[in-house]
């Protein structure tokens, strides 16, 4: 499969629209559902796709539940392989190359008026020094027609950067807009330890079509999906320059710093390239954001109590809270779960735990089960001090937060018919 078939079932806006603000207009009017935009006023040739990566189209699409996908996901974090390489001229992302490099000729789009500008908010770098490589998403705002400026949290990507700007280095990369949606959620995962995003993604890839990822290396030395709509050859380099204000997953205004320039030295795309413009703050945005990091979840949970599925709420964001399932079977199993699922993503704010019996997707249920079957002050775990995430405006000025976690299941020492929904 590749991006452009996920759009089967998107609705055509067959208007011209703009690439300032035409995108988010034309979202917001259709109640934010898949659309594909077939007339960009400033790219001629170039279509736009938003709104098409959410759980339940993937689902769809992999043919799988929600539950299965998590898990599926996680099975691919275990077993990287290794994908296939196939020459250029199989490659459909090599189909076509700019004779100059021009940025504002794609359609790379100013979603938010508060934005700085255009930016890439789908776009993955797939970064390769010191024979290491890593693909992870970052946003990037156009600054001019061969440069972008990019924001990079302290992750592997800052690691690299930073080792091979203070050995005089740039670092090559590719800029990757719409690759298949397996490349993209293996992009979204986050590792402690150094992981191959694109070795996940190939995993991820045989084990949901049963066959392999294909990659072409490009001039750079960079593997790219083959069947991406567009590859960017670029170098980051060490100048700086002003990056923000963007509007971030929280919905709230991110701050102007001083950020990466990234040269772009060649861009290829398919025929009747398709720009995947993701909104920020909205549910696609919420979906790669928070759906790679259940897993991570789920396991860490799975090693003190049984775990059956895990969910990051659109409240918060798609980053900052959850709710977890479980099948407690001794006491205490509830805040065991909240410890365990706090520790297994660290920018979690807000955990609460129920039973089976809860559809943890719907925030209804959720609060059902907290009203009925939470204690305030003796289901509840406050815990001070503790690492907050950037994205949460609300933290301390030292980057510090407190964290909460709520145990709303039955617990074993009570009579469980008197707990279960009569209706």
């Amino acid at each position: 499969m590749a991006f452009r078939d996920l759009l089967e079932g998107a609705h055509s806006h067959g208007s011209p629209i703009s690439v300032n603000h035409g995108v988010l207009d034309a979202s917001y009017s259709s109640g934010h559902v898949p659309l594909l935009f077939e007339d960009i006023i400033e790219c001629p040739g170039h279509r736009t796709a938003a709104n098409v990566l959410v759980r339940e189209r993937l689902c769809e699409a992999f043919s799988i539940g929600p539950g299965e996908l998590i898990d599926t996901l996680a099975w691919a974090m275990d077993n990287p392989e290794d994908p296939v390489e196939v020459p250029a001229a199989e490659a459909e992302v090599l189909q076509n190359s700019q004779a100059e490099v021009d940025l504002e000729a794609i359609p790379i789009p100013w979603q938010h008026r508060a934005d700085r500008g255009r930016y890439q908010s789908a776009s993955i770098i797939i970064a390769q020094h010191g024979g290491i490589r890593n693909a992870s998403f970052h946003r990037q705002f156009l600054r001019d027609s061969t440069s972008t400026v990019s924001r990079f949290v302290p992750r592997h990507l800052k690691t690299m950067v930073d080792a091979a700007h203070g050995d005089g280095d740039e670092v090559s990369i590719c800029v990757v807009n719409a690759p298949d949606p397996t490349v993209l959620l293996a992009a979204a995962m986050s590792f402690k330890e150094h992981i191959d995003e694109i070795k996940v993604a190939a995993a991820l890839h045989r084990r949901i079509y049963g066959r392999p990822l294909r990659v072409v290396t490009l001039p750079n030395g960079i593997q790219v999906p083959a069947d991406a709509e567009y590859a960017m050859e670029a170098r980051i380099t060490a100048d700086r320059s002003d990056e923000g204000p963007y509007v971030d997953i929280t919905g709230t205004l991110d701050d102007v710093r001083q950020e990466a320039v990234i040269a772009y030295d060649a861009v290829h795309h398919r025929d009747n390239p398709v720009f995947h413009a993701l909104i920020p703050a909205e549910r696609e945005h919420r979906t790669l954001m928070g759906l790679p990091r259940a897993p991570t979840i789920k396991k860490a949970v799975s090693e003190v109590v049984e775990c059956t599925d895990v969910h990051l709420t659109d409240g918060g964001s798609g980053w900052l809270a959850a709710v977890v399932q479980i099948k407690p079977k001794e006491e205490g199993d509830g805040r065991r779960a909240i410890e365990a699922a706090i520790d297994g993503h660290g920018s979690m704010k807000q955990v609460i735990v129920v039973d089976t019996d809860i559809d943890i997707a719907d925030p209804v249920r959720v609060e059902w089960a907290l009203m009925t079957r939470w204690q305030p002050d003796r289901d509840t775990i406050i815990l001070s001090d503790q690492k907050g995430s950037s994205l949460d405006p609300s933290r301390y000025d030292d980057g510090r937060t407190s964290k909460i976690g709520m145990d709303a299941t039955i617990k074993t020492h009570q009579d469980e018919s008197a707990f279960r929904s009569a209706v």
